[in-house]
């Protein structure tokens, strides 16, 4: 990407002094094969959407002989059991991580996802079989999600970081469209059995793409620093920075790492798991950073996005869209907004506009859109068989603004801060718990909606609501709890959050000490007197 482009979009201070040359082809092409695990995310959650409504499905797993409570229990369960492997893949991928490497875990969790998706095709109508794939699937969608932002994030420029890292959501984007678009084509065009197994099949395919492509990157440099590996990231840094090792860059940006390194050191010796755990909850900068990063994910599930992807289709029928390829549809072109959008706001804004503006605005917008299509639904709920109100139509515009306000702020943003907030010694385990964190409340989302669109009013209006409140709430959120991070430097987030003073405030009390002893010892060769 030409440097005179990215000086027009981007608009922060390390733009304007970094050298040219670390904007080359081989960063973006390595954030771009990390982030297939973002696309392997979209298309797991955006397949079995669509499949719950084929008519094939439901007669083969047996839910067209429910109706009601009973069948929005199955199908939550049939969505639900990929985020709880996801909860347990993105919770154990920090210590993977951490002792392996970023390279290998992201491997790692492309093939659990590619055997998780053989046995969701192959199921044949056992629903058993199709609990256990799409929970083993969970494990490499959840690994995969912890560890892409944080790879990026650590090989990413610091002026360009914001939008590196939210090509992950970029990439969630895209699988949710073309899993949308699968769904509508496999139900134009194909017959029989195979109009879901397509569909179940293809959620593999962004986990190959990140397995191969994955052979051809290097380890991250600063997972390499932490290891001592001087030598080696030194040489990578070099690599993906296009420039020579002794150059001043290069050099500066190494001498960074180490010094947040060692003050990390000197606050709290060897990382041993109980040593990482007490260094992030008893450090108050630490402390902060973390349960920063779990109200930042579960606020990002509480928007309700997830809610539209899993059960886009029901959703688009209770605002009046009859049909099952109306549906369907529909829900292809709500998935165009999000990755169009998400596209712009990387673009333009995540580097220009900054974290903190874009999540305010964003909140009221989101709340806004909600609370339309929640008082639609009440005030005027949608009736079969009759065509669409012009203010229905206006509710089904309130949900594609909705995918657009989303993707310019909670979408991206979130990913983007939480990988870029934590010191180098806790990026692994605090990327893990905001993972997990996303992970477990989007399995609440995703096995409460079905039964808030049943239970909560006429056509779920009442889940509208909830969300539109939720929205709102989370303004108040960022406004006070949330500080700006564009354009500084991973090294430079221990001086925003306050670790860096307490380093100092340990270091005088040493020099201190030191001082006293000095003191001391003068004083004892004093009374002892001169050798003789």
């Amino acid at each position: 990407m030409g440097i005179r482009f990215l000086q027009f979009i981007v608009h922060n201070d390390a733009i304007k002094s970094d050298p040219e040359e670390i904007y080359g082809w081989r960063v973006y092409a390595l954030a771009c094969s990390a982030c297939f695990g973002g696309m392997l995310f979209g298309m797991d959650s955006g397949i079995i959407g669509g499949v719950l409504t084929l008519t094939q499905f439901k007669e083969t797993y047996g839910l067209s002989k429910l109706t009601g409570v009973p069948l929005a229990d199955l199908t939550a369960n049939i969505v639900t059991t990929l985020q709880c492997g996801c909860f347990v893949g993105a919770l154990s991928a920090g210590f993977f991580a951490d002792k392996y490497g970023r390279r290998l875990s992201l491997m790692a969790a492309a093939v659990f996802a590619i055997v998780g998706t053989i046995m969701q095709a192959a199921a044949s109508g056992e629903i058993a079989v199709i609990y256990v794939g799409r929970f083993i699937a969970g494990l490499g969608v959840g690994a995969a999600s912890m560890v892409t932002p944080l790879y990026v994030s650590e090989n990413a420029p610091r002026a360009i970081r914001g939008a590196l890292t939210g090509i992950y959501q970029l990439f969630i984007t895209a699988g949710i469209m073309l899993a949308f678009w699968i769904n509508y084509g496999s139900a134009l065009h194909i017959s029989g059995p195979a109009i879901y197994i397509v569909p179940l099949a293809m959620q593999g395919l962004p986990a190959l793409c990140m397995f191969v492509c994955m052979f051809f990157c290097h380890e991250s440099p600063r997972w390499l620093a932490r290891k001592d590996r001087w030598d080696e990231a030194s040489s990578i840094l070099s690599l993906v920075r296009a420039l020579p090792p002794t150059h001043p860059y290069v050099a500066e940006e190494l001498t960074e790492i180490q010094e947040q390194l060692e003050h990390e050191r000197r606050l709290i010796g060897n990382a041993t798991f109980k040593v990482l755990m007490k260094e992030m909850w008893t450090i108050p900068g630490n402390r902060k950073r973390a349960l920063l990063s779990i109200g930042l994910m579960i606020c990002q599930q509480m928007t309700g996005t997830n809610a539209i992807n899993y059960y886009a289709p029901q959703i688009f029928k209770n605002l009046g869209l009859n049909g099952t390829e109306a549906g369907l549809f529909a829900t292809g072109i709500y998935g165009v907004v999000k990755m169009v959008m998400c596209a712009c706001f990387l673009v333009f804004a995540a580097d220009s506009l900054g974290r903190r503006r874009s999540l305010l605005w964003t909140s009221i917008a989101m709340g806004s859109a909600m609370l339309y299509v929640g008082i639609f639904v009440r005030v005027a709920p949608p009736k079969a068989g009759t065509p669409v109100s012009p203010a229905g139509y206006v509710a089904l515009v309130c949900i594609y603004l909705f995918a657009s306000f989303f993707q310019w702020g909670w979408g991206p943003v979130c990913w983007i801060y939480v990988s870029e907030i934590p010191t180098a010694r806790l990026r692994g385990l605090n990327v893990a718990l905001a993972a997990a964190t996303q992970w477990l409340f989007n399995l609440v989302i995703a096995r409460a909606v079905p039964n808030m669109l049943t239970t909560m009013g006429k056509a779920g209006y009442g889940a509208f609501l909830f969300f539109a409140c939720a929205c709102y709430s989370m303004f108040i959120f960022v406004w006070f709890l949330v500080p700006e991070t564009k354009g500084m430097a991973l090294e430079r987030m221990d001086d925003l959050f306050g670790v860096t003073e307490l380093v100092k405030k340990l270091e005088d009390e040493e020099s201190v000490h030191e001082r006293k002893d000095e003191k001391d010892i003068s004083a004892q060769q004093l009374e002892i007197g001169p050798a003789k």
